[in-house]
């Protein structure tokens, strides 16, 4: 009698599936932007709503404006966000500080280039206050007119955001310089952090291209 035998199959293992999760902390950080966004959509939706309503007001106070000043400010703001992202590369490359002369930009590391960013915020800031002094100085407060009140509104709350960006940035030097370790929680402060600093930098840009550039 032939011998029959049975081969036993293997079992089958299923195949490995890596799932990547995205980082709750920068979900949580973009949906958090969404909704300033929709703060300033109505910042927006009022300016335009009061121009609509007293369009003479709009062509006897924008004459006011330094168009040249706001253009140069605008400049070192957008700048600030190339600083920026530089910081943050370096950040993911996990390298917090220079690792040669201070006058070798392409060796810097994070903190250094977040200390530029930090400066360049704070010259804007600067200078929104001292234009709005220019401004007082004939005459346009957030009182004189609809014009003053929507002009100090939009700029204001933008320069508050602008200020809660550079308090974001000490916190994220403090956070390197105590770390032990410059690990993946310190690069995603940075990044989380340079999430809201482009979204200012944006928003500016409209803000400019509204307020200043369509009288």
């Amino acid at each position: 009698m032939a011998n029959v035998s049975t081969a036993t199959a293997a079992p089958r293992t299923a195949p490995h599936v890596s799932v990547n999760r995205p980082n709750p902390v920068s979900v949580g950080t973009i949906v958090w932007l969404a909704s300033e966004l929709m703060f300033f959509a109505g910042l927006f939706a009022m300016y335009f709503s009061l121009r609509g309503a007293v369009p003479d007001e709009w062509a006897a106070q924008t004459p006011k404006l330094n168009l040249t000043f706001a253009a140069i400010n605008t400049t070192v703001l957008v700048l600030s966000s190339v600083t920026c992202q530089m910081g943050v590369w370096a950040a993911e490359r996990f390298q917090p500080s220079r690792t040669g002369s201070i006058f070798q930009p392409a060796r810097w590391g994070m903190n250094e280039w977040v200390t530029l960013t930090y400066v360049m915020g704070a010259v804007f800031v600067g200078g929104q206050m001292y234009e709005y002094a220019g401004l007082v100085s004939e005459g346009l407060t957030i009182a004189s007119s609809p014009y003053g009140s929507v002009f100090y509104l939009t700029t204001g709350f933008h320069a508050l955001h602008v200020i809660g960006g550079l308090l974001a940035f000490l916190f994220l030097l403090g956070r390197s310089f105590a770390a032990k370790r410059f690990g993946h929680h310190e690069a995603t402060t940075a990044i989380v952090t340079s999430y809201y600093w482009h979204f200012v930098d944006v928003v500016w840009i409209a803000l400019f291209a509204v307020i200043y550039l369509l009288r």
